[in-house]
């Protein structure tokens, strides 16, 4: 006697789990190659043989999705980083994948790379950088340079800080003084009191801003001229008459 159910639906076998292809093995398609590498998951031994394909090797983007790739080998990733161009560098150290030693190491790079660019090339970066880079860009010598660094949504103020307790020039100064953001930064407004290029007028406006315990400390440690700082205390002293 047959015991089967006959409404019984026949069983399928499960289909065997299919790798992605190896694009290192088909003729080199640019496209095709840069489309594997934008899945997060594509296997590392890929990656690995990809690295050794001539073809691919020689596009600049084929290289740098390789180097950002999560699943790239750490010591191709340091290997394919030294050899990006100056704008593959950039945009490597803006990408969201890559580990965070491995992007400040592409923008140190970038920082060291900076005497040898062009002027063009700097003030296109300084625009666009990261944050790391556009601060060493606040003292590049040419004006057009840390103008467009000062514009940069990613610089920080530390940076500008930074900046000025170096050695700032006085047009970099005046600049960050009447700068529409950064002037009104607290942070930024101390450094600038204590910076010996700062103008009077606009000492003066930051001083008020201060509590008068803060605006002493400030200004005893500042390189303000000193008939500067003595003006700033005798307006802190007629401040404190008045309380």
């Amino acid at each position: 006697m047959n015991l089967e159910n006959p409404t019984r639906a026949p069983q399928t076998e499960t289909p065997p789990e299919v790798s992605p292809p190896n694009p290192a093995e088909l003729p080199f398609s640019e496209d095709l190659v840069l489309a594997h590498l934008k899945n997060p998951e594509f296997p590392a031994e890929r990656i690995e043989e990809l690295s050794k394909s001539t073809s691919a090797l020689k596009s600049r983007k084929v290289r740098l999705a390789l180097a950002a790739h999560p699943r790239t080998p750490r010591s191709l990733a340091l290997r394919l980083i030294r050899e990006l161009y100056t704008f593959d560098l950039m945009q490597f150290s803006l990408k969201p994948a890559p580990a965070a030693d491995l992007k400040h190491l592409a923008d140190e790079l970038l920082v060291s790379r900076l005497p040898s660019i062009t002027l063009g090339e700097r003030i296109s970066l300084a625009r666009r950088s990261s944050t790391l880079v556009a601060a060493a860009l606040l003292i590049d010598k040419e004006l057009r340079v840390w103008q467009a660094a000062l514009e940069n949504p990613r610089l920080s103020e530390a940076a500008i800080v930074k900046a000025l307790q170096g050695r700032a020039t006085a047009a970099f100064v005046e600049a960050v003084c009447h700068h529409a953001k950064w002037s009104m930064r607290h942070e930024v407004r101390i450094a600038l009191l204590r910076n010996q290029h700062t103008p009077l007028a606009r000492a003066v406006e930051f001083a008020r801003a201060l509590p008068p315990s803060q605006l002493r400390d400030v200004l005893f440690a500042s390189r303000l001229p000193e008939r500067t700082k003595a003006y700033l205390r005798r307006a802190l002293e007629t401040r404190n008459q008045r309380v």
